[in-house]
């Protein structure tokens, strides 16, 4: 892309507690599906970047994994971190807030921030509530943090995403692109097919499995009609293993065939998808097995 006079670009960090909805928003701000969804907090467990170019500005958002009070294990140690490392590199951060359920984890976030001037609190989900329960939140946020610009959206209905962009754009400071015009990511295509695999497997099991599990790909080769992909469901324990395979192997293909579904859509071409579940107990807690996962804040 030519440098154009008067171009923005810049850095936007999507921040909030677990399950506010930043990567949905994203994506709905990209306009492609970048960060897996699923209704479970702490789904998202690394930085991802989605970055939307036009002809006026480059919008690098940065999604991160939600900020908790969770110190148990090695990988929630590396999420925080994940989650905060790069607020004072950013130009901007917008803090999610759940509108149907702002407690004392919000306030934790909210005070992260309270000394920054490049804030804004995006106060999402309010497809899910009554329009009059905005106002008295508002009021409530607004004597933790006066002063604080806030725009209600819902991301996963695209209300208002509007108005937030322009909030943005205005705030992002000139500068050249830093991404070729058609990039819409950091992430080589071997992490977000891990990342569309770990989404189905969080969508389909139940209770605390999925915390459990991560997913590597060990194989990837684009042929001429065909992209062959091997991947690795790693669990912490040889009775999950067989919860994950199902009986028969039903539920292993149900994971799989709803992953290659997504993956063709996103290669725009045939996907060949084998995948295996392996076991390596205490991986979560393991500081060398989370480094050779990929879960490295270096």
């Amino acid at each position: 892309m030519e440098n154009k006079l008067n171009y923005l670009c810049g850095y936007v960090a999507l921040i909030g507690k677990p399950n506010t909805g930043k990567s949905t928003l994203m994506n709905a701000l990209v306009g492609e599906k970048l960060s897996i969804t699923a209704k479970r907090p702490q789904t998202t467990r690394h930085q991802i970047l989605g970055i939307k170019t036009t002809s006026e500005y480059q919008c690098i958002f940065v999604d991160t994994p939600g900020m908790h009070q969770d110190q148990k294990k090695a990988i929630n140690r590396y999420m925080n971190r994940a989650a905060t490392s790069m607020l004072t590199d950013v130009d901007l951060i917008c803090v999610l807030l759940d509108v149907r359920n702002f407690n004392g984890d919000d306030e934790q976030v909210l005070k992260k921030v309270e000394n920054m001037d490049n804030v804004i609190l995006v106060l999402n989900k309010i497809d899910q509530i009554n329009k009059q329960q905005l106002l008295p939140l508002m009021l409530r946020i607004s004597g933790l943090l006066p002063n604080i610009d806030m725009i209600p959206v819902s991301a996963l209905k695209e209300e208002n995403l509007d108005s937030l962009m322009s909030q943005i754009q205005a705030r992002l400071p000139e500068g050249i692109p830093h991404f070729p015009d058609d990039q819409l990511t950091d992430k080589p295509m071997r992490f977000i097919v891990a990342e569309i695999v770990r989404e189905k497997l969080f969508r389909t099991l139940t209770q605390e499995l999925p915390y459990s599990l991560t997913v590597n790909v060990d194989h990837y080769k684009t042929e001429k009609d065909l992209v062959r992909i091997s991947a690795s469901i790693w669990v912490e324990r040889q009775s999950q293993k067989g919860i994950i395979i199902g009986r028969g192997g039903s539920l292993l293909k149900k994971i799989g065939s709803e992953a290659r579904a997504d993956i063709e859509q996103l290669v725009d071409q045939k996907v060949y998808l084998q995948l295996w579940v392996k076991v390596r107990e205490g991986w979560s807690d393991d500081e060398r097995s989370l480094a050779a996962f990929g879960y490295s804040n270096d």
